[in-house]
């Protein structure tokens, strides 16, 4: 269950963090309420998570779910760059979080 905590924990990184953007520096109302909303329920899960994933192994998938996500979600969203070598940088990127996971003795 630790590693289901932990997917939708970065699944919610990439809400907030798009949240942010959508939020207008905090000038928006609802933007910035479902922001802080999606960053405390994701801090949540991903302590959750902790109590059975190793910090470093937890911290480095969470982090790596909301890093593709965001850069993904930024590429369809507001038309950011989709090279070559970006792209095969976020492969990169699955492929340690893969390892993690793969290696992880939870």
């Amino acid at each position: 269950m630790a590693w289901v905590y932990l997917i939708l924990a970065g699944m919610l990184e990439c809400g907030w963090a798009i949240g942010l953007k959508y939020a207008d520096g905090w000038t928006r109302l609802v933007p910035s309420l479902l922001t802080v909303l999606a960053m405390a329920a994701s801090f949540w899960l991903l302590s959750a998570a902790m109590k059975s994933i190793p910090v470093g192994t937890a911290y480095a998938v969470w982090t790596g779910i909301g890093t593709i996500g965001v850069a993904v979600l930024g590429m369809i969203l507001f038309d950011e760059p989709r090279d070559i070598m970006r792209i095969l940088c976020l492969l990169m990127i699955v492929a340690g979080i893969a390892g993690l996971k793969i290696f992880s003795p939870a």
